[in-house]
């Protein structure tokens, strides 16, 4: 009875050390995986540029959405755009860094269909801020065509019809001149002196971000493209450089769509 007891304890004492071992390794296992997270976010700086613009964008959205209720009627629309502008992003920008992550490639695709969204969106509120100027439906529409060309033509050189990425860049070009001549010398700055002090300053800041800040856009462009600026190709690896503007993309964006909404929402709060 004895030995029978003791064996007994035995057996008991090792299946007792087994959970313990598995434990062990699955804490192994843990500290094996975050290290490797860890790797990436410090040596992948496409993906860290990615993670900063999704949490950017996201707190962005939730400032402006929360501010909605305390933002006088007229303005409240204009806002609203705001937040859709960066919620948007964000969404797009959480797909970006994982398809980076486990490709290595840039999120051409996703990027694109990011901005023919949200580039839309920033071109409607010009449109909104000089509606009470009598801003006619057909300034929207102008604006709202010229960024799908802009966008279009640009993703059809970049990626579908490389061979001929100058052509399509010159289209995708003058699509964003006329954006910017609608903005600095058209309708739109006609329309924002009418309206008030306020509002012409405001368009002349948002002038400046679709005047410097978009210009990074084409930049990229053409060093990510084959045909280069009119055929003269400005970097020996194109593909190197595309992969290397995406983090100039990320924080331009992060600027852009950001700026645009803080620009709104102080007007929204000048106005009142």
């Amino acid at each position: 009875m004895v030995a029978k007891e003791i064996l007994k304890m035995k057996i008991n004492s090792k299946n007792l050390e087994i959970p313990k071992i598995l434990r062990v390794g699955k804490i192994k296992n843990t500290i094996n995986i975050t290290m490797e997270h860890l790797k990436i976010a410090s040596d992948n700086y496409v993906a860290f540029t990615f993670f900063i613009g999704t949490m950017a964008m996201m707190a962005a959205s939730v400032f402006f959405f929360f501010e909605l209720n305390t933002t006088s009627k007229k303005w409240r629309t204009s806002v609203l755009v705001s937040g859709l502008i960066t919620f948007i992003a964000a969404v797009h920008y959480y797909y970006m860094r994982g398809y980076n992550l486990e490709t290595g490639e840039s999120p051409t695709f996703f990027r694109y269909v990011d901005w023919i969204l949200t580039v839309p969106l920033m071109c409607v509120e010009f449109y909104l801020i000089t509606k009470k100027a009598g801003a006619k439906i057909s300034l929207l529409w102008k604006l709202i065509f010229a960024s799908l060309v802009m966008l279009i033509t640009g993703y059809l050189g970049e990626t579908i019809l490389r061979n001929n990425s100058v052509m399509w860049g010159v289209i995708s070009g003058a699509a964003y001149f006329y954006i910017v001549y609608l903005i600095w010398f058209g309708e739109v700055a006609k329309l924002s002196q009418a309206a008030g002090p306020q509002v012409a300053k405001a368009t002349k800041v948002l002038g400046w971000f679709v005047l410097v800040g978009w210009a990074i856009y084409p930049l990229g462009y053409i060093l990510g493209t084959p045909g280069g600026l009119f055929g003269i190709q400005l970097v020996s690896d194109p593909t190197a450089a595309a992969h290397s503007m995406d983090i100039v993309y990320n924080i331009a964006d992060a600027i852009n769509k950001i700026g645009f909404g803080l620009v709104i929402y102080s007007l929204s709060r000048t106005e009142e």
